[in-house]
């Protein structure tokens, strides 16, 4: 957080000092031109003499030396207006950085407070509802699926899902079709065409493997998106991966939880057997 607290500082320090550029020129943008005006009149009072009286030498001086002036003056004018054009571009952009390191801050943080919830429990079900929650708040899924591997038989089956049943997602050979390749090679994928995309249960959206390292024990199956959800950000991304490693801790280690309490709990009841 000291981090961050640094890094808006500087970038509040930066903005007032484009701020300030800007309003200085802004200023002297302003006196030049009154400048101007006063110059340009004073050539037009002495044009006008000099049509009603034969100019003297000293007037035509005069003349060309106020028009030198104002062609001087000009120039500095262009050249100030064009430093303010890229102040104001420097300063758009960088506007623009901040607000996406901003929203980046704040996706990092939810993902923070999101993975404490998923590593907060053991139990198998209530990891994969907090997986849903989480594609669905920062992701904005629609309709999506896990699906998690059988490793003695190479298949992927759904084990929850959101905005369809369980019931209606196809079992996938693993290394077959889109969603059994990105199991088999442990690759992300997602569709080239996201507004043309059509619905397939065997040819998803997205398809983000759950990796343990390299070892990829299911996958995240997305179908639509939320309507406010028209395309996806760099930061969509990267919350994709990490999401994906969190999730599949939180997962593994539910699975192995739970296992060990039915292998203990039939354990403790052959005990219970023996000794009766």
């Amino acid at each position: 957080m000291a981090v961050n607290d640094e890094e808006h500082r500087r970038a509040s320090s930066r903005a007032e000092e484009f701020l300030q550029v800007f309003k200085k020129g802004a200023e002297f943008t302003q006196e030049l031109l009154k400048e101007n005006e006063r110059l340009r009149f004073q050539v037009l009072r002495l044009q006008e003499a000099q049509k009603k009286s034969t100019p003297a030498g000293s007037d035509n001086e005069e003349i060309v030396r106020l028009q030198r002036r104002i062609d001087e003056l000009e120039q500095e004018k262009s050249e100030i207006l064009d430093r303010i054009k890229e102040v104001e571009a420097e300063n758009l952009d960088f506007a623009n950085r901040y607000v996406d390191i901003e929203n980046e801050n704040n996706m990092l943080a939810n993902l923070y407070i999101a993975s404490y919830q998923l590593h907060s429990t053991l139990d198998f079900n209530e990891v994969l509802q907090i997986i849903l929650e989480i594609i669905i708040n920062l992701i904005g899924g629609e309709q999506f699926a896990i699906m998690l591997l059988d490793e003695k038989n190479k298949y992927l089956k759904g084990f929850a899902a959101e905005g369809l049943e369980v019931d209606e997602l196809p079992e996938i050979t693993l290394g077959d079709g889109i969603i059994g390749t990105m199991a088999q090679t442990g690759e992300n994928y997602f569709v080239d065409d996201l507004e043309g995309y059509q619905k397939d249960f065997t040819n998803p959206m997205v398809c983000i493997p759950l990796k343990i390292k390299e070892h990829v024990i299911g996958v995240i199956v997305i179908y639509s998106l939320l309507e406010q959800k028209s395309k996806f950000a760099e930061v969509d991304y990267e919350l994709f991966t990490l999401l994906a490693g969190h999730a599949a801790t939180a997962i593994f280690s539910s699975k192995l939880y739970s296992e060990s309490e039915r292998k203990l709990s039939t354990i403790q009841g052959f005990i219970d057997l023996m000794t009766k």
